[in-house]
């Protein structure tokens, strides 16, 4: 069963709040300096899983949706983002064929199981424009092993063999997947001077020694 959005908001507190000063710098250099290659400033954007938007409020974008259950999500939104308070698994609020691009970041392991999963890639694909990208970041159990379960709610276990295979068979084109990206986690992790984590993005060599963390980018067929 997923969890309920008081569980979410009690889970997430406990989990994000100390960082979440460290963890806005973090995602204003990766949104930036590496994810804005997909995703350039005339599109629109849903941030699938939005957590505290460290995401969705630093990527550059002429429109932008968050969708989360959490409810302390809307404190922590930038006042340009619109946000869908709701499963991500029932029918999306937007007319076919409306995004560039749906990013999300560590959320599908959330999700009760892998049905929930192929519901969610096919309204993603639905509301995607065609050739518009859906880029997924997650933690790679083949490399994680029994740290993969250190967190409560994690549900669904994936990697990025097995999230490519699923997003194909929905109908994705995958267009490019990186086993090793980032870290497992900011959580209860040392805070690194932001110095050292435009080093680590600039350097794709050290993503194979530190990176356990999957990314996949797959588009919508043209036709």
């Amino acid at each position: 069963m997923t969890n309920t959005p008081r569980e979410l908001s009690r889970i997430y507190h406990r989990r994000f709040i100390r960082t979440a000063e460290y963890r806005g710098k973090v995602w204003q250099i990766l949104t930036s300096g590496f994810f804005s290659r997909w995703i350039l400033p005339e599109f629109t954007v849903l941030d699938l899983g939005c957590g505290y938007g460290e995401f969705i409020n630093n990527i550059a974008a002429r429109k932008k949706y968050a969708m989360d259950l959490n409810p302390d999500v809307p404190e922590f939104l930038a006042q340009d983002v619109e946000l869908f308070h709701q499963d991500c698994s029932a029918p999306w609020p937007l007319q076919d064929n409306t995004l560039d691009a749906v990013f999300s970041s560590n959320f599908f392991e959330h999700l009760p199981d892998k049905e929930a999963v192929n519901r969610t890639l096919r309204e993603a694909q639905r509301c995607l424009k065609p050739g518009g990208r859906l880029i997924a970041l997650g933690p790679n159990i083949k490399y994680l092993h029994g740290e993969y379960w250190d967190f409560y709610d994690h549900h669904v276990y994936l990697t990025e063999a097995s999230l490519g295979e699923a997003m194909e068979i929905e109908g994705y084109q995958i267009e490019e997947i990186i086993p090793r990206f980032l870290p497992f986690t900011m959580v209860k992790a040392p805070e690194y001077p932001m110095i050292l984590v435009k080093l680590y993005i600039a350097l794709p060599w050290l993503w194979w020694l530190k990176g356990r963390q999957f990314l996949i980018v797959a588009a919508k067929p043209r036709a």
